[in-house]
C-alpha cells in the first residue's frame, strides 16, 4: 500500500520514525516475496564483487587508490538493492526496531531474518555458478581468477574475534547508509548517499556476510574446478589454496561475520538510535500542549487541539468495505446504498487489498462500449496501489497532501538545489496547482482497516479555522437553501 508523503521533518526523531516504518515493512512481506527479493539481493551483491575484482585486477595505482576504486565499484551492489527494492540481510536486521516496538515477536523477527539470509545465500551461489560457467576467472590471462582466490583466502585468515569485529564495523556503515536514505525520496540522492559508506567498508577490508557468500564460494569453485591451463597461466597450483574449504569458511568467517553484522546493524545503529531518541519522543508526545490558533476578530474562534485534529477523530467508521470476490453489480448497489463514490476492498482474511471507485466502473464501461461482462468482479477493476493514512496522523497533514505539491511549490531537489526558476510567488503557484490525488482514503490503525476519510471530511474538520463553528452543509442541503 502507498501512504501519502507526510510533512517533511528534520532531525533524528524523524529519521527514527521512517526507520521504524521501514523495519515494520520487512516483516509484512509474504515469504514468497521476501525470499524472491532476497535472491535478487544476493545476485546484486555478487555482481558488485565481480565489478570489484575487475577494477582491482592488475591495477598499479597503489594499495589505497586501488582499494578505493574497488570500493566505489562495489557500491553498485547496495545501490541496486536500495533502488531495486531487494531484501538484503545486513539491512533487514534493522527490523529489530519492529521487535522493540512490539510489532512482531522474537520468533517472527528470527523468521524474517532467516528467510532473507537463506535467499541471499541462494542468490549468491547462483551467481557463483553463472560466473564459473562464463569462465570469468580466466580474464587477463587468469589474473582475475588469481585475484578472486587471494581475496577469498584472505577472508579466512582472520581470527574469530577479528572477523566478528570487522563484521560489526561493516554493518555499522551499511545500516548508516540505509539510515541516510530515509531523509530523501529522490532515487538519485539515495544512490549517491550510499556510495561513500560502502566504499569505506570495502576499501578498508570490513567483512560483509552476504558478500562473503559469493566471494569465498567463488574462490573455492575456482580452486576445485579451474583447468590446468589456468594454473599454468598464473604460475600456481590448487594446493596453495587448500584452506579454501567449506568448514573453514563457515567456522572462521561466515558465523563470526554474520553475528558481527547483526550487532553492528541491529545493535549499534537500530537499537542505538531507538534507545537514544524513543524516550525523548514519547515524553514530547505526552507533554504536547494545545494548539491555540492565532488571534482573530471572531470571538467564537475555537481552540483546537492535536487530539481533535487526528484523522481517527474525524473519519467515518468503515460500514462499506467491499469484498474482492464480489460482483461489480453487487458492489455498486452497496455503494449506492451508502451514497459513496468508492470504498476499500478486503480479502477473505479481511485485509486491505485494494480500492474500488465509480471511476473504475466508468472506465470499464467505456472500454466495453457500455456492454460490460456481468461476471466482472471487484478484484478485476479495483486499484491495488491504495493510498492509505494512519489513524494517528493529523488532518492538517492530509489536507496539505491533497492540495500542495512541494516539488512545484518549492522547485528544489532534496539537496536544496534549485531545479527550475519561476517569477510566481509561492501563493500563486499553490493556487494554480491541480493535483491528481484521491478524494477518499482508507484509514489504518495497527495495520487494520478502521474507517475512511474523504476530502469533505477534511474540509468539515478544518472549517472552524475560519471562525465558523458550524459544520459544512452537504451538497443537497445547500441546494435546498439556494432554491429557498
Amino acid at each position: 500500500m502507498v501512504s501519502p508523503t507526510p510533512i517533511k521533518t528534520e532531525g533524528p526523531a524523524a529519521l527514527l520514525a521512517n526507520a521504524e516504518a521501514y523495519a515494520e515493512s520487512k516483516t509484512h512481506k509474504s515469504t514468497r516475496m521476501a525470499v524472491g527479493l532476497a535472491i535478487m539481493a544476493g545476485l546484486f551483491i555478487g555482481l558488485a564483487f565481480v565489478f570489484y575484482l575487475t577494477v582491482t585486477t592488475g591495477s598499479h595505482a597503489g594499495w589505497g587508490m586501488t582499494r578505493l576504486m574497488g570500493g566505489l565499484a562495489f557500491s553498485m551492489g547496495l545501490i541496486l538493492v536500495v533502488l531495486g527494492g531487494a531484501e538484503l540481510f545486513t539491512s533487514t536486521v534493522l527490523s529489530m526496531l519492529a521487535r522493540a516496538n512490539g510489532k512482531i515477536s522474537t520468533r517472527g523477527l528470527l523468521y524474517t531474518w532467516a528467510r532473507v539470509y537463506m535467499g541471499n545465500l541462494f542468490g549468491a551461489l547462483l551467481l557463483v555458478f553463472i560466473v564459473m560457467v562464463a569462465g570469468l576467472y580466466q580474464l587477463d590471462d587468469g589474473q582475475w581468477g588469481l585475484n578472486a582466490l587471494q581475496v577469498a583466502q584472505h577472508k579466512l585468515h582472520h581470527s574469530w574475534i577479528q572477523a566478528f569485529a570487522l563484521g560489526v564495523l561493516c554493518n555499522l556503515l551499511v545500516c548508516l547508509a540505509i539510515w541516510m536514505t530515509f531523509t530523501s525520496q529522490n532515487p538519485l540522492t539515495k544512490a549517491v548517499m550510499v556510495i561513500l559508506p560502502v566504499a569505506m567498508f570495502v576499501s578498508t577490508g570490513f567483512e560483509h556476510s552476504v558478500a562473503n557468500m559469493f566471494m569465498v564460494p567463488l574462490g573455492m569453485s575456482i580452486a576445485t574446478f579451474a583447468p590446468d591451463s589456468f594454473w599454468q597461466a598464473i604460475g600456481s597450483s590448487p594446493a596453495a589454496f587448500n584452506d579454501l574449504n567449506l568448514i573453514q569458511f563457515i567456522s572462521a568467517n561466515l558465523i563470526p561475520v554474520t553475528l558481527g553484522n547483526i550487532v553492528g546493524g541491529a545493535g549499534l545503529v537500530g537499537m542505538g538510535y531507538w534507545l537514544i531518541i524513543n524516550p525523548e519522543r514519547e515524553n514530547k508526545t505526552a507533554q504536547i500542549s494545545s494548539l491555540t490558533l492565532p488571534s482573530a476578530t471572531y470571538s467564537e474562534r475555537p481552540t483546537m487541539t492535536q487530539e481533535t485534529l487526528t484523522i481517527e477523530k474525524n473519519m467515518k467508521p468503515i460500514h462499506c468495505a467491499l469484498q474482492s470476490h464480489q460482483f461489480v453489480a453487487d458492489a455498486l448497489e452497496q455503494l449506492n446504498r451508502y451514497q459513496l463514490q468508492g470504498a476499500p476492498v478486503v480479502d477473505k482474511q479481511n485485509e486491505l487489498v485494494g480500492f474500488f471507485s465509480v471511476q473504475d466502473v466508468f472506465v470499464d464501461l467505456w472500454w466495453n462500449d457500455y456492454q460490460p461482462d456481468m461476471d466482472t468482479k471487484v478484484e478485476d477493476l479495483m486499484r491495488t496501489e491504495v493510498q492509505t493514512v494512519e489513524a494517528d496522523q493529523s488532518v492538517i497533514e492530509l489536507a496539505q497532501y491533497m492540495s500542495i505539491d512541494n516539488q512545484v511549490l518549492y522547485p528544489v531537489s532534496d539537496a536544496g538545489i534549485a531545479t527550475r526558476f519561476t517569477t510566481q510567488s509561492a501563493l500563486e503557484r499553490a493556487k494554480t496547482q491541480t493535483l491528481s490525488r484521491p478524494y477518499v482514503y482508507p484509514v489504518m490503525k495497527d495495520n487494520i482497516l478502521v474507517g475512511v476519510i474523504s476530502r469533505s471530511d477534511v474540509v468539515r474538520t478544518l472549517a472552524p479555522l475560519y471562525g465558523n463553528a458550524m459544520d459544512i452543509l452537504p451538497a443537497d442541503a445547500k441546494e435546498g437553501l439556494v432554491s429557498a
